[in-house]
């Protein structure tokens, strides 16, 4: 009897630690609060929990891991095994997927945002050029059309902008900077306190990070037309955590990136949009559209002189830089 209860003992004590050896989790560095931006890493971690019985687990941070700007430093020393960044924070650091905030590409949808940079992301230039920071490529964020909050006098043409402090990063800075305005590139969670301070006048985001961020509580007005791009955010995990999955781990996360997305596009339109135009109402926020004059001026001044430099700039740093760009217009509208 002894005998049995001792090897009874040895097997419990032995699937115990086959369990918790099994068991696995992962952090995961994000910044500001939860929020649409946000929901599709939320819903990814409640998918591989079920999917996986709890064995696997993404523990979400808002800022506590790391700063937004430093979270693709973090990656690239295994800090965390995954983080969400945008490549207009350090162009430098992912040139090639820079390819997708160009000004005025023309997306028209998030679903299309999300079918071209997941083709993008799938390109061996583009892989390479971030397995440099150990760093694999998991799933877009798909961002609609950036416009601008704002304070002071309403601008209603291009000539409204020259001199105009905004807060614009990637290639929406470009844009700005075309028709005169002066972009600065800062973390979101800093934009609030530098419109109320004066530093900038203006800030270009998504509709959700207006809200998330409280521009809306100072702005006076908002552009409702001037769409001059958006910016490529993505959500990348550590390359050598990612290969260090067992098979069923690795499935279970991987296998469901779609079904993530697809909850966030359904989120972003159904939930972010319809409580757009409500939330300027309440405010008194002034819509300002321009015309489509305006517009064709503010394209000519800025897409093909951006889109030029920008080959020019990438084909010298060794990348594929026509390739790139002919992928992702060659998409569009298709």
């Amino acid at each position: 009897m002894k005998t049995l209860l001792g090897a009874a003992t040895v097997a419990t004590f032995t699937f115990g630690l086959a369990a918790e050896a099994m068991a696995e989790e992962w952090n995961v560095s994000l910044w500001g609060k939860r929020r649409a931006f946000t929901e599709h890493v939320e819903k990814l971690a409640e998918l591989v929990a079920e999917k996986t019985g709890g064995e696997f687990t993404l523990n979400i941070s808002y800022g506590g891991l790391s700063k937004n700007t430093e979270n693709l430093d973090g990656i690239s020393i295994g800090a965390f095994e995954m983080a969400q960044f945008c490549a207009g924070y350090h162009r430098d650091k992912n040139p090639s997927i820079t390819v997708l905030e160009l000004p005025f590409l023309g997306v028209s949808s998030l679903e299309e945002e999300r079918k071209i940079s997941q083709a993008v992301y799938q390109h061996p230039a583009v892989q390479d050029d971030l397995a440099r920071w150990n760093a694999t490529l998991l799933m877009p964020s798909p961002l609609p059309q950036y416009n601008v909050v704002g304070v002071g006098d309403a601008p209603h043409t291009l000539d409204d902008f020259a001199g105009f402090p905004v807060r614009a990063t990637g290639g929406i800075g470009v844009a700005m900077a075309a028709i005169g305005a002066v972009p600065t590139s800062m973390s979101a969670s800093e934009v609030r306190q530098a419109l109320d301070s004066g530093v900038v006048k203006g800030v270009s985001f998504a509709p959700h990070a207006h809200m998330s961020f409280g521009t809306i509580e100072t702005g006076e007005w908002w552009t409702t037309n001037l769409n001059p791009g958006t910016v490529n955010c993505p959500v990348v995990v550590n390359t050598d955590a990612l290969d260090g999955l067992s098979d069923a781990h690795r499935e279970a996360l991987l296998g469901s990136v779609d079904e993530a997305l697809d909850y966030y596009i359904d989120y972003y339109n159904s939930n972010t949009m319809e409580r757009w135009g409500p939330a300027l109402d309440e405010r008194g926020i002034e819509r300002v559209t321009f015309t489509a004059e305006e517009l064709a001026a503010f394209e000519a001044a800025a897409a093909g002189p951006a889109a030029a430099a920008w080959i020019d700039e990438n084909s010298a740093r060794g990348l594929p830089a026509q390739e790139l760009y002919d992928l992702v217009t060659g998409m569009i509208g298709q």
